[in-house]
């Protein structure tokens, strides 16, 4: 009897963790869509100047849905031969460790945790079902793997040396595609400064304070309080700094914002966003936060998604691009797509050239566009990552 009631219980265990892995395909499947799988048409002329651009995107939380990066699929919205495709250069992997159910952009608490259903599904490593911190750590390790695996294609990205060394191979070889792993709130610090440095040996260099709730370093623009940094998220954004770590006020408070420029010894960046002036919105910058951005030396990064231009469409991706170029000044403005995000985007990120020519039927000069389109965030990471040899 206790050996039959052992394989009961075997059977009903992978049972639910074959549901559970076929739920998450179908939920990633659900939730990463585009409006078309047609892609956009082009202009001669936009295709031309396009695919002689640095072309980077500052946001991607593709490595959340347990998708090879180095295998092409048919869901979601990136993976390296749809980047290929897409003729871009640097891809923002960014991770999630925790959301939120009923995830909404008004009012979340950390209650809930969406992200430990996917982490059983998946079959990630037991310590994932507890740490936030080891879920962060997978998800780089499965980036590290894919780096491993693609016969020197992808590069992980962590200092400027290694960046400049990237742009001389891909000069000579446009197939080449370059990585920066990046975090979606600090909650993956498991509530300690000391796991900024384990998080940055694992070759995090670009770290958002929150993501969909307040958390122990800084109030999220979609929780409870809408305070600003704690005790503990001054102490991180110092250690951040020091390390070289670029920090991301994508998701922050409006008080949190306001706080981390002025302590700020360096540019920050907001990975993705939409500007209120052209969807307005709790998730948006005013103009007056872009100014403060701009003023800062940091980079905003346009999203496509509905919740950053409202409808996604390109008219909308570039009428918000255009609004930053005009308000924080073409040098600080760069693509943050949030592909993969949950999100519904006008396409995959094949279809990145539509932006180019968005911009250039919009009258953008070259100039500025080739910024947009991936020069800032070229030039930015150039100069804001860490040295692979420090002075001292």
């Amino acid at each position: 009897m206790k050996r039959v009631l052992t394989g009961l219980l075997l059977v009903v265990v992978l049972a639910a963790i074959g549901f559970l892995t076929v739920g998450a395909r179908i939920a990633d499947g659900q939730m990463n869509t585009v409006v078309s799988t047609t892609l956009p048409a082009v202009s001669p002329v936009a295709s031309a100047l396009h695919r002689r651009l640095f072309v980077a995107d500052l946001h991607a939380d593709q490595l959340l849905w347990g998708r090879d990066p180095l295998a092409r699929v048919a869901r979601g919205h990136v993976d390296v031969p749809r980047l290929q495709e897409g003729h871009v250069a640097l891809q923002v992997f960014s991770v999630v460790t925790k959301t939120p159910r009923g995830m909404n952009y008004d009012h979340n608490t950390g209650e809930t945790d969406n992200v430990l259903l996917l982490a059983l599904a998946q079959r990630w490593p037991r310590a994932t079902w507890t740490s936030l911190r080891a879920r962060a750590v997978h998800q780089a390790d499965q980036l590290q793997d894919a780096v491993l695996r693609s016969a020197n294609t992808l590069t992980l990205i962590t200092t400027r040396e290694e960046m400049a060394a990237f742009m001389e191979r891909r000069a000579g070889d446009p197939a080449q595609v370059s990585a920066l792993l990046a975090i979606e709130g600090l909650h993956a610090l498991d509530g300690t400064v000391e796991s900024v440095d384990t998080l940055y040996a694992a070759g995090f260099r670009m770290m958002g304070l929150t993501h969909f709730f307040d958390n122990e370093v800084a109030a999220s623009a979609h929780g409870v309080t809408h305070a600003g940094l704690t005790p503990l998220g001054r102490q991180v954004v110092a250690r951040m700094e020091s390390l070289g770590i670029i920090v991301d006020l994508a998701h922050a408070s409006a008080q949190t914002v306001q706080e981390v420029l002025a302590m700020a010894t360096r540019p920050v960046v907001v990975s993705h966003t939409g500007v209120a002036a052209t969807c307005p919105g709790p998730r948006n910058l005013t103009d007056d936060q872009l100014r403060a951005i701009a003023a800062n030396g940091g980079l905003v990064g346009i999203g496509y998604w509905n919740g950053a231009v409202c409808e996604p469409t390109v008219a909308n991706i570039v009428k918000a691009i255009q609004h930053a170029v005009q308000v924080a000044g073409a040098a600080h403005v760069a693509l943050g797509s949030d592909f993969d995000g949950a999100t519904r985007t006008p396409f995959d990120t094949r279809g990145m050239a539509a932006i180019t020519d968005g911009l250039l039927k919009a009258g953008l000069n070259q100039e500025t566009v080739a910024r947009v389109m991936g020069g800032n965030t070229r030039d930015f990471l150039l100069q804001q990552l860490p040295s692979a040899s420090p002075p001292g």
